[in-house]
Formats: structure tokens, C-alpha cells, sequence
């Protein structure tokens, strides 16, 4: 049988309140948590309102802000579990977020304003070390990963910890989202003219959202692994979907195709009907096509049951990449205490309204109510196209497990840097328009990418044709994407930040704010390509392009696609070099950019495709330390890499050759070295890095299409990539194909 996953404890910071009791006490009474906002400064803006945390107990000043509100629901969460120091020690931590250290990025421009740079800041830029600083904080040492898919990242983080749970990477996970209150996405949303002059009212008036901050953490544990240690058991995860409307990058798709399909997905993971859901928690954004697109999906899915409709952001605002984990967790309470939540600031002229547009929907209005909740969904659709819906129930069926398939590199597709110049410090990828339209890329289409996003649309266009995949409506929504990033759009980011640092909230660009997002190349390319499968956008350090492969594995296996392309992308840029130089993580080497994009297929499609297949998947194994001791770090490599051989049978003495992206940092990297030596020997060790310089995420996946090549070429038959980022560590194992 498939294992069950099951919520044994819950955590949450955010407008409405400081923990959980507080939150689902003001949910209950319809409390608002908007207001005039405190934090930024709003001076000639159309809107002044927001849901803000006010809370003079934040744990871990050292970090950003995201990580601080994370870190406060994650000790609420391990502490509502009952988990034992030890047993909290081999958790994983899964976080969703949008705008990452955006805040961080904020004090630092704001303190160099002031001729008064603090250098301790920069470590917490990039969304990649949220979850490695809750980690580090909470003494957590099992896989991690930010999920960084803007506002479905919090839900995405929850199905992803099963996921993970269910392919054997560990038995409990802190899953779950975090997002501040930000300039960033203040003068973002300001700029598309998206934000409401009055609290936001979703599923109502509909004149745009109302921005919010918190967090929400979810205990996602193992049922058997639950049971044994008499935990306390909230609900279980009956199913989830992801998709990507393949559509626009900041607006829904208004036939509502996208969001029809997804939860379609999680009706079927959980193998249940319409009928048997008795509550959704709306995305309900309250922006006018948002809304619009929702109303027709949930009629079309809907009509003709007893569900429930509601949307919480009408008290918390919109939470961004912590809403959906926010919402997760008054979902799990609407099912444990057989509570509806409401949708707040309905008039009596709107209720009429309102029962126009429900039709035969129940759309709770102003009060919460009593209801029996066998089984609820939440909902999550997001910029860039990503749309993810999961499903809790008071008692979920059990599923079988279905048979794994083999998996095989059938292609790739790679854009890097060249090493050339042995004095510089920067290598880069020289594109034109030229690179774009041999390749069917219009002028209109290349003026809306940033670097960022060039360099994934072309090893993702490259990857698929060396594949020979064609995109049809019969197979596009079974070919799915995940980037791995080390430091994403970091370029995009810190020149929009820049820019409101200088003049204020109301010089955000409309034109650049949507490349801000970390999922923004991924949504880009699936626009352009029309691959409407899971999607999802990782930023874990360097090596979360190999985490994308582990991760589409993972996805692969639940049968849901056929096709998956795993890609590393990192662009280089002034802000990158400053970044790393001004941290010392890249020691002596050049730093590059690129984009690895590894098309991976099960063999049944490989099969029916007469696909060439360059070398099978044979096993994988994500691992983290929270140790500080570089020894210490090092030796979640050696287990990466012993589990890895593990999953696919093997012995080191069976690898015929080493590829590895180790840290550049000089303690750290004599660790590392050493661990090789210890497991293999005298093997030489291949670094992809020595031609293209340090392109990160991009270098990680870059030494498995060599490794692949290696295999197709005849020249080896095993062969192993492992890489490190942030205190984690990826191994995969290639194999000939039998």
C-alpha cells in the first residue's frame, strides 16, 4: 500500500494572530487583520492597507525576516507534534515562499544609502537560506528545500513533503510557507495597479487584493511512523495536484481550464468525487479576473454538491508565498472541528448579490458556521501560471502503490559559460536576438524575458528537441517542469529593489516586477512551449539542479506525467559577483552562468515514443546537515551518496566515474574531498566547473549530462554526480540502458 501522510502538528504567525489559537480564534469571529501599514513607507500611493505581524517575540534576529516568521510557526509546530529533540532532529523542512529575503535585500540598499553597509545581511538575500536557517536554528537534519513557486509555494511545500515521504527521504517534514510584508511586492503589485484601496473583498467587490505576511508550518509525518509514537493526528493528506496554465505570467487563464484540471488532479490522488469534498478554501485574491476564473472553475467542478466555498484572505490579506500554508492550516481546523470559515465584509445588498453568482455553490458569508467536514480542499493559483489544490480528510482511503517505472535521460538541452580568460572573474553567456528566433522565439516574447529566464528558455526549447518531444494537446499536460536555482533572478530583483530604494513604493516597474518572482523563467517557458504539467521552481544552492532531477523523479513516479525536464539555471551579474565575493562562498573560482536543462521519461512513454534513451536513472538521495562543523557537513554528502548507492544496488566499487560540484570554500572543500577519497578511492574526480566556471545550479546538472554522455558513448556503465548547496547535498547513480 502507499504511505499515508498525516498532519500531526500545526504552527502559524500571521495578521490575524501570533499562534494558532489566536489565528483560528479571529478566523472564527470574522476578525479583520488589515490596516494601514506601518512597516514601509506608502507616501504617494493609491493604496495604503495591509496585514501586518506584530509580534515582539521573534526568535533569530541574525536571520531575514521570512526565516524569522518560519522559524516562530515551526516551534509552535514541533511543539503542538509532541516531537522529542531527537525525533524533531531528523525532520526535513519544505518552505514556500515568493519574495525570499527581499527584506533583507531592502535593509542593505537602505543601510548603503545611509553610507552604513552591514555585509551581514547578504548571506540572507537569496530564498535559498530560509529553510537552511530554520534548519540551522531548529537543529533539523533531514532534506530541505525551498519551494519558491510565489503564491501556491506554501501549498506546493506540503505536497512535496509527502512526496518525499512516500519515495523514503524521511519520515517527518516542517512543510509549509513564510512571506514578510515587503517594499518588493508593495511597489509590485502597486505598479500593476492589483492592490484594493479598501480591505480586500475576494468573492465579492473584487477590486484587487490586500497584501499580508506570516507563516504557516505544518507537521507532515509518516501515518505508521505517526501511530508508533502515539502522536496526535489532525488529519490526513488524501491528495494533491500541480499544474501551470501555460497561459500568462501574472493573469489567470479565464476559461479556468488550468485550475478545473488541477483540482481534478487532487480529486483523483485522493480517489474521491466532487461530492465528497464538503469545503474549499478559496484562492478568492479579490482582484476582478482572478475571482472571475475561481467562480467558473468551482461552478464547473462544483455545481450540483453541498461544498462549501470561502476565502480567508479577507481577514489575512494575501500572505503570498505563505498563504497557501496559511490557509492549510485553518483548513485542517475546519476539518478537526467541523468549522467553516468565513469570507468577511459582505453588505446586505452584496448578499444578494452574491447568491446570484453562487447559484448552487454555499459561499459562507460574514460568519463562520457549523458543518460536518468528513473532507475539505484549499487552493492556490499563482504569477507565473502555477496552480496547486490539496485535499485533507478526517480519514483519507488507501491507495496502492503503483509499480515504479524505470526512468531514462532521453535528452538535454545547455546554454554555459566558457572559462576562457584564466585572470577574470566572470564568465557569461553572450545572447542575442539571433540565439531567440532560430530557435521560433518572437521579438515580443524575447523583450519580456530577463537573463534570467533567456538562459532556461533556451536549454529548455534545446532540451526538448534533442529529445525529439513534440508538444500536442494530447501529451501537454504529461510533460512537467522543475528549475533549480541557486540565486534566481537576482539581477531582476535587487535593480527593482534598487529602484524603490531610491524613489520610493511608487517607482515599481509593472514591466519588470513579474521576473522578480523565482518562477517566472519556469512560467515563460511553459507559456512559450505549452507544457501544462507539474511545475515547480526550487532554490536550494548549487546543488538544487540535481535536487530537480531527484525531485522530477519523485514526480515521475507518481504517474501523473510522462515527461519531466529537470533544469539548473543561474545567471551571473554584477549583483551575483558582489554577492559571492562579499560573502567568500566561491574561494578562487570563476564564477559563470547557464541554464542544464535533462529531459527525464519514464520508459513507458520512452517506449512508445522510440525515444533514445542515454543512460536509466538508477537511484537518488537528497540529505542536509544542519551541523556548523564543516566535517560535519560533509558527512550528509557521504550519506547522499551512500543512499543514493543504496537505491540503486550498487557499491562505490561499481562506479566507474566520479563527477562532483563540491564548495568552493577552502575548510569545507578539504571535507568534502576527503569524504570522496574515503568512499571511492583513488578515483578520479571530474569537475564540469574546470570549462564553464561556477555556473551553481546550472554546473550541478551540467556533470550528469556529461555523465549520461559518458554512459551513451560506451566509454563507462556507472556512473555518479553529487553536488552541495546550503548545507544539503544531491547524489545521482546512471546506469547503461538494458
Amino acid at each position: 500500500m502507499k504511505k499515508r501522510c498525516v498532519i500531526t502538528g500545526l504552527g502559524i504567525i500571521c495578521p490575524v494572530g501570533n499562534d494558532v489559537k489566536e489565528s483560528w480564534d479571529s478566523i472564527q469571529a470574522g476578525k479583520s487583520g488589515l490596516g494601514v501599514v506601518k512597516s514601509i513607507d506608502t507616501e504617494g500611493c493609491y493604496a495604503n492597507l495591509g496585514g501586518e505581524v506584530f509580534c515582539d517575540e521573534l526568535p533569530a534576529p541574525q536571520y531575514d525576516r521570512s526565516a524569522r516568521l518560519c522559524i516562530k510557526a515551526a516551534e509552535e509546530a514541533i511543539s503542538d507534534a509532541g516531537l522529542s529533540e531527537q525525533r524533531a532532529g531528523e525532520a526535513g523542512v519544505i518552505v514556500g515562499s515568493c519574495i525570499g529575503g527581499a527584506v533583507s535585500i531592502d535593509e542593505y540598499l537602505t543601510a548603503q544609502k545611509e553610507g552604513k553597509e552591514d555585509d551581514s545581511r547578504i548571506p540572507n538575500m537569496a530564498a535559498s537560506s530560509i529553510a537552511n536557517s530554520a534548519a540551522a536554528y531548529l537543529g533539523l537534519n533531514g532534506v530541505t528545500a525551498n519551494i519558491v513557486n510565489a503564491c501556491a509555494a506554501g501549498t506546493m511545500s506540503i505536497a512535496y513533503a509527502c512526496d518525499l515521504i512516500r519515495s523514503g527521504s524521511g519520515d517527518i517534514f516542517l512543510a509549509g510557507g513564510t512571506d514578510p510584508f515587503s517594499s518588493l511586492a508593495f511597489a509590485g503589485f502597486h505598479a500593476l495597479h492589483a492592490l484594493s484601496e479598501e480591505p480586500c473583498s475576494p468573492l465579492n467587490h473584487s477590486h484587487g487584493i490586500t497584501l499580508g505576511e506570516g507563516s504557516g508550518i505544518l507537521v507532515v509525518e509518516e501515518y505508521e511512523h505517526a501511530v508508533a509514537r502515539g502522536a496526535k493526528i489532525y488529519c490526513e493528506v488524501a491528495g494533491y495536484g500541480v499544474n501551470c496554465d501555460a497561459y500568462h505570467i501574472t493573469a489567470p487563464d479565464p476559461s479556468g481550464e488550468g485550475q478545473m484540471d488541477v483540482i481534478r488532479r487532487a480529486l483523483s490522488s485522493a480517489e474521491v468525487t466532487p461530492s465528497e469534498i464538503a469545503y474549499v478554501n478559496a484562492h478568492g485574491t479579490g482582484t476582478a479576473k482572478n475571482d472571475e476564473a475561481e467562480f467558473l472553475s468551482l461552478h464547473t467542478i462544483f455545481d450540483g454538491t453541498d461544498v462549501s466555498v470561502s476565502s480567508t484572505k479577507s481577514m489575512t490579506g494575501h500572505c503570498l508565498g505563505a498563504a497557501g500554508a496559511v490557509e492549510a492550516v485553518f483548513t485542517v481546523k475546519a476539518v478537526s472541528e467541523d468549522i467553516l470559515p468565513p469570507t468577511i465584509g459582505y453588505s446586505e445588498e452584496d448578499k444578494v448579490t452574491l447568491k446570484e453568482k453562487a447559484g448552487d455553490l454555499d459561499f459562507v458569508a460574514n460568519d463562520s458556521r457549523k458543518k460536518e467536514i468528513p473532507m475539505a480542499m484549499s487552493n492556490s493559483f499563482a504569477f507565473g501560471g502555477t496552480n496547486a489544490s490539496i485535499i485533507f480528510a478526517k480519514e483519507a482511503k488507501q491507495h496502492e502503490e503503483a509499480p515504479k517505472e524505470k526512468l531514462y535521460i532521453t535528452g538535454f538541452g545547455q546554454v554555459l559559460s566558457a572559462k576562457e580568460d584564466p585572470s577574470a572573474k566572470v564568465a557569461t553567456v553572450a545572447l542575442d536576438m539571433k540565439d531567440f528566433t532560430d530557435r521560433g522565439v518572437k521579438l515580443g516574447v524575447f523583450r519580456k524575458l530577463d537573463k534570467f529566464s533567456q538562459l532556461q528558455l533556451i536549454s529548455g526549447i534545446d532540451a526538448l528537441k534533442s529529445a525529439d518531444v513534440t508538444v500536442s494537446e494530447e501529451n501537454e499536460r504529461r510533460i512537467g517542469t522543475i528549475i533549480g536555482t541557486s540565486a534566481g533572478p537576482v539581477t531582476e530583483v535587487s535593480n527593482f529593489q534598487k529602484n524603490i530604494c531610491e524613489k520610493g513604493a511608487t517607482a515599481g516597474s509593472a514591466f519588470t516586477f513579474p521576473n522578480t518572482v523565482y518562477n517566472a523563467a519556469g512560467g515563460h517557458f511553459s507559456i512559450f512551449t505549452k507544457t501544462k504539467g507539474y511545475c515547480a521552481t526550487v532554490a536550494n544552492g548549487t546543488q538544487a539542479g540535481l535536487q530537480s532531477v531527484a525531485y522530477a523523479c519523485d514526480v515521475l513516479e507518481k504517474g501523473n506525467e510522462d515527461i519531466m525536464l529537470a533544469a539548473g539555471t543561474d545567471e551571473g551579474s554584477d549583483m551575483v559577483t558582489f554577492f559571492y565575493e562579499h560573502s567568500k562562498i566561491n574561494g578562487e573560482n570563476v564564477l559563470g552562468e547557464g541554464s542544464s536543462t535533462i529531459v527525464l521519461e519514464t520508459a513507458d512513454s520512452a517506449k512508445r515514443r522510440g525515444a533514445h534513451t542515454y543512460a536509466e536513472v538508477a537511484g537518488y538521495a537528497c540529505t542536509h546537515s544542519a551541523g556548523k562543523a564543516d566535517y560535519t557537513e560533509a558527512q550528509a554528502m557521504k550519506d547522499a551518496i551512500s543512499k543514493a548507492l543504496a537505491k540503486a544496488g550498487y557499491q562505490a566499487s561499481d562506479i566507474d566515474s566520479v563527477y562532483a560540484v563540491i564548495s568552493n570554500q577552502d575548510k569545507k572543500q578539504a571535507a568534502e574531498s576527503a569524504v570522496l577519497t574515503e568512499v571511492f578511492g583513488a578515483k578520479e574526480i571530474r569537475d564540469v566547473r574546470e570549462q564553464t566556471g561556477d555556473c551553481r545550479a546550472a554546473s550541478a546538472n551540467a556533470q550528469l549530462v556529461e555523465a549520461a554522455k559518458a554512459i551513451d558513448e560506451g566509454s563507462v556503465k556507472h556512473t555518479l554526480a553529487v553536488s552541495y548547496g546550503c548545507g544539503s547535498y544531491t547524489a545521482v547513480v546512471l546506469k547503461e540502458c538494458e
